[in-house]
């Protein structure tokens, strides 16, 4: 098996782990403070994802526009693994920003 997907499954059910502690921590505080930072972090994972989108896209519009094959799509399970990661990492910031 390639090390580079062995290390990406690695990284992503720690990322999944790690955001499931986090949510069972966040379920002690109270209902609005919790959805509050829920709901911030889903927003600020979304606009990043969908400037990764657009770059894709851009890239994508480029390389046929200019008749190159420098572009082959997203992988799904990088761009899985980047979702799992960006929204952690707003959790975490949201709730030490919020949560106390």
């Amino acid at each position: 098996m390639n090390w580079v997907l062995i290390l990406l499954t690695g990284i992503l059910l720690l990322t999944v782990t790690l955001i499931t502690f986090l949510l069972y921590s966040l379920s002690k505080q109270g209902d609005e403070r919790k959805n509050y930072i829920k709901q911030k972090a889903m927003s600020q994972t979304f606009a990043v994802i969908v400037g990764l989108l657009i770059i894709e896209v851009s890239v994508s519009v480029y390389a046929s526009m200019t008749n190159s094959s420098g572009t082959n799509g997203l992988n799904p399970f990088t761009f899985l693994v980047t979702i799992s990661i960006v929204y952690f990492v707003a959790l975490l910031i949201n709730k030490k920003r919020f949560g106390g």
